[in-house]
């Protein structure tokens, strides 16, 4: 049986699919019951705990053969991480508790940077797991792709997408979050007895500008990408409720500065859906709600 926390979300959703297409059996841990009955209708074994819960965590990896790791999102943190670190050691204790084979934890591009930033998050979290007495796999993941989701709706109302990434020529390491549930749901029916890293991003690396003329050809309409000044960036996240931007804004620079990389950008996992597979599914999927 395999453990799958975030099996609500995006990447592991296509863990939780990948797993039961192959005729495995498969736990979702979820925070809120309700969330988890889809799962169930699905053929999936459904236990409630949340994230900083050690118990509960425990109780719901035992008997498990491999767990995958997904740590809730934390875009406004508070100063040092407080919220990351208890979820973090939270789920190391319940970790060495349930004693699984083999743990796989979704990580980041950048988790080795010592650069303050919002991947310092993972970072902590790779430290941490690579303290426990079971071999773990942090898989270190591009920038989604998915994250185009917000450029849709100023592509469709002006054709001008503000980006914080610059400059707009500059190829980013992006990948599609149905080939980091893929290689997850690989690793976890893997055998190996190390610590390990895998890096992952899509088949090619794309420039914001070309992030632009992917929804120029869906769209069939004029779409550009325009720059967002970067001493405005501390009052647009404040305006949008942020109590603590600066890590984000860190994060930014890190890509824009070239600090953010994979730690070995030569020996990469190239994924396989490209850029525009997923923008056109999100095209689509709105047109399907309209």
């Amino acid at each position: 049986m395999f453990a799958v926390t975030g099996i609500t979300g995006q990447v592991g959703g296509v863990v939780a699919r990948v797993l039961l297409a192959a005729g495995l059996e498969v736990r979702g841990v979820v925070r809120d019951p309700v969330k988890g009955e889809d799962w169930a209708n699905q053929g999936c074994e459904v236990a409630a705990a949340e994230m900083n819960d050690a118990v509960a965590l425990a109780r719901a990896f035992d008997g498990a053969e491999a767990v995958f790791i997904l740590l809730p999102p934390n875009f406004d943190p508070a100063p040092g991480f407080p919220e990351a670190r208890t979820t973090i050691a939270a789920v190391s204790d319940a970790l060495a508790v349930s004693m699984p084979k083999r743990v796989v934890c979704l990580s980041t591009i950048g988790a080795q940077a010592t650069q303050p930033s919002l991947l310092q998050q993972s970072g902590m979290m790779e430290r941490t797991f690579g303290l426990l007495p079971m071999p773990v796999a942090c898989l270190r993941a591009g920038w989604f792709m998915e994250n185009t989701a917000f450029d849709l709706e100023p592509a469709l109302a002006s054709g001008v997408i503000p980006s914080f990434l610059y400059p707009l020529d500059r190829p980013v390491p992006m990948v599609a979050t149905a080939d980091v549930g893929r290689m997850a749901a690989s690793l976890l029916r893997q055998n190996w007895t190390d610590h390990r890293i895998i890096e992952l991003e899509g088949p090619r690396r794309t420039t914001p500008n070309e992030v632009a003329e992917v929804f120029s050809r869906l769209l069939g309409r004029d779409v550009r990408m325009e720059p967002v000044a970067r001493d405005t960036w501390e009052g647009l996240f404040a305006s949008h409720g942020m109590k603590n931007p600066l890590p984000r804004i860190q994060m930014l620079d890190g890509f824009n500065e070239g600090w953010i990389e994979f730690e070995c950008p030569a020996s990469t996992v190239k994924g396989s859906v490209p850029l525009e597979t997923v923008v056109r599914g999100m095209i689509q999927r709105m047109a399907e709600t309209v």
